[in-house]
């Protein structure tokens, strides 16, 4: 079963960029919730669960700060269901990352 709110999560993480209001592709989880439109607790176990599976990093305390780690991911088996997940494009509107 696919988990459409990490998905969510965790593209917004892979194509944030600096336009987007991250400083240095860094984002809180408050502001990453206002950009998808979930709510922050809901957010927060997504990005737990991004982490454990080593694809993003965290610094900082209060409030903490999450990026993506495009080098871990590049490194992931193929087999793991989050990265199966991340990079199942059949359903992904991309102008929501990118302005052409």
């Amino acid at each position: 079963m696919e988990d459409l709110e990490l998905k969510k999560v965790g593209l917004e993480l892979m194509f944030m960029t600096p336009e987007k209001g991250a400083v240095d592709n860094w984002i809180t989880a408050v502001e990453l919730a206002k950009m998808v439109e979930l709510p922050v607790e809901t957010v927060k176990k997504k990005l737990v669960i991004l982490k454990d599976s080593g694809i993003i990093r965290v610094k900082g305390i209060n409030p903490k700060y999450w990026k993506f780690d495009n080098y871990s991911f590049q490194r992931m088996d193929e087999d793991d269901e989050v990265y199966q997940l991340l990079c199942c494009f059949d359903d992904v509107d991309f102008d929501r990352y990118f302005q052409y």
